[in-house]
């Protein structure tokens, strides 16, 4: 009887008895088998390759690869760079189902003077960045500016501070509420025209993003 009630009260902690147990592990394994295609989706579709998502993750191309193949079983310690490096939530890697929860929580991304905030889950197509720029230092106002090129298109929109936009030899200075949209092959900069934080709204082409964020230092 003793033993009778024992089972008795490990089927009530284990509500379906081993059955349901034996199921949730199957969808566990299910959810991990995911895992594979989905880290591969979402690098292509960031266009980086192995070796810029090694560098950024301080893993190496031989780990990417085969958790992209199935060879290697995912754990946290390599998923939590790769989510990282994507900007994505760790639920999105793994092929989680959505909690119904619609909002976004951006983590701070800084390269140099600026620091990017993604404002979308997207991983094709354009994805939406708030930008923070600080004020150039007195000593760096008077340098040339870099101009850069790469592929891809680009869209923004000041919310507040000024925008100084060059393309080639053009010089546009934007003001809060005004915007602008250009191809990324025509040789361009995108600087702090005032003295406090610039602060912009910017849609990024896939390339562009590229270049942006995981290229800058």
């Amino acid at each position: 009887m003793d033993a009778h009630r024992t089972n008795d009260r490990h089927d009530q902690d284990h509500p379906g008895g081993p059955d349901a147990t034996a199921d949730q592990a199957i969808g566990i394994t299910e959810a991990l088998s995911r895992v594979a295609p989905r880290l591969r989706e979402i690098r292509q579709a960031r266009g980086m390759t192995l070796s810029e998502v090694a560098d950024e993750t301080d893993l190496s191309v031989s780990t990417l690869s085969r958790l992209e193949s199935g060879g290697r079983r995912p754990s946290l310690d390599v998923l939590l760079p790769l989510a990282r490096c994507y900007r994505v939530p760790l639920d999105d890697l793994v092929g989680a189902p959505s909690t119904g929860d619609p909002r976004i929580h951006p983590k701070p991304v800084k390269r140099g003077d600026r620091v990017y905030l993604a404002l979308s889950r997207a991983t094709d197509g354009m994805q939406a960045f708030k930008v923070l720029v600080a004020p150039l230092k007195p000593a760096d106002r008077e340098k040339p500016v870099t101009l850069r090129v790469h592929e891809g298109t680009e869209w923004c929109y000041v919310l507040a501070g000024r925008l100084r936009l060059q393309l080639d030899d053009d010089v546009t200075i934007l003001e809060p509420g005004e915007a602008a949209e250009f191809d990324t092959t025509r040789p361009h900069s995108m600087t702090n025209d005032g003295e406090t934080t610039l602060e912009i709204l910017s849609l990024f082409s896939r390339q562009a993003e590229r270049s942006h964020i995981h290229e800058t230092g």
